[in-house]
């Protein structure tokens, strides 16, 4: 009996360092969660600022018609630069279309990149993007300074910069959105003017 009563008080001793154990646990994850915030998309400093007015161009494009890069009475532009050879921008083309489905009343998504026409209407047919207008514009690039793709620009109906960057997940795109919803440039920036908590 008395090595029985032993064991149980053992038992319980180990449950109770495991509850303890466990609360410590939660409580340093929460702690990190709070330490290691979600990062917006990657913010460049070079090109057109945010807030300022976007360059103005009239752009043909690969599914037909012309697209207007700046003011659109009611409607966003969502500027996504993407390229055939980039494994990260395939991965997100399957986003793009379903943000292009669920936000199309107010939104415009145009997918942009340079380099050589016929790869690049080989790549429309492949991916499934005739729906999306579809431009190939060197001076687009470079008047964003794009440099690293996959890399994203929001404008609003006024052709103002409302946010960009570049973006690697579903995170990062819709990092921008919340930035504009938000009014803020970017949620690294908002995030870098918070007070740390420690």
């Amino acid at each position: 009996m008395d090595v029985l009563t032993f064991a149980v008080i053992v038992l319980w001793v180990v449950v109770i360092a495991l509850i303890v154990a466990l609360f410590a646990m939660a409580r340093q994850i929460g702690v990190l969660y709070e330490r290691v915030s979600p990062m917006g998309a990657l913010v460049n400093e070079s090109g057109p600022r945010i807030g300022d007015m976007t360059p103005l161009f009239s752009l043909k494009s690969l599914n037909g018609g012309e697209v207007a890069i700046g003011p659109r009475p009611e409607r966003s532009t969502l500027m996504f630069f993407l390229s055939p050879t980039c494994p990260v921008c395939k991965k997100l083309l399957p986003i793009l279309k379903s943000v292009r489905q669920a936000e199309g009343k107010w939104l415009d998504v145009v997918l942009a990149s340079d380099g050589d026409v016929a790869k690049h209407q080989r790549f429309v047919e492949t991916a499934d993007l005739k729906a999306f207008p579809y431009v190939v514009s060197t001076e687009l690039g470079l008047a964003y300074r794009v440099a690293r793709l996959p890399f994203a620009v929001l404008l609003d109906s006024k052709g103002t910069i409302k946010a960009k960057g570049l973006v690697n997940n579903r995170e990062q795109l819709e990092s921008l959105f919340n930035a504009h919803e938000m009014g803020i440039g970017s949620i690294q920036g908002f995030l870098e003017t918070q007070p740390a908590q420690g």
